[in-house]
């Protein structure tokens, strides 16, 4: 019986054997951990990260992590509007397409990323 992190490291590589971003459209990374969330805009073809956020520089916002994803997910498109990014490519990683993962994209959306 395989444990947690492998399978969990199966489904990643999974993932990114499909996915790869560019310059002009780069891969946006989720991570999430039990109490908060992390993003990142990166270019593959570089190896090298555009931007990123995490919800620790929301400071002491009060809501839900729910809510508190989703306003990450307008900074992250925020940013990225700021270095003329549009489009992303996005990878969720080992998570779950619902949740704070989904709230996040949601936000992004919302913020005008196209993906």
């Amino acid at each position: 019986m395989e444990n947690k992190i492998v399978r969990a490291s199966k489904r990643q590589k999974r993932i990114r054997a499909k996915i790869t971003g560019s310059e002009k459209m780069p891969r946006l990374s989720v991570h999430r951990t039990n109490v908060y969330i992390y993003a990142q805009l990166i270019d593959d073809s570089k190896a090298a990260t555009l931007i990123g956020v995490s919800e620790k520089e929301l400071g002491k916002t009060s809501g839900t992590k729910i809510e508190r994803a989703k306003a990450l997910g307008t900074l992250l498109a925020k940013k990225a509007a700021e270095k003329k990014i549009k489009k992303v490519v996005f990878d969720k990683g080992e998570f779950r397409y619902h949740g704070r993962v989904k709230a996040l994209a949601d936000g992004a959306r919302e913020g005008g990323l196209e993906f």
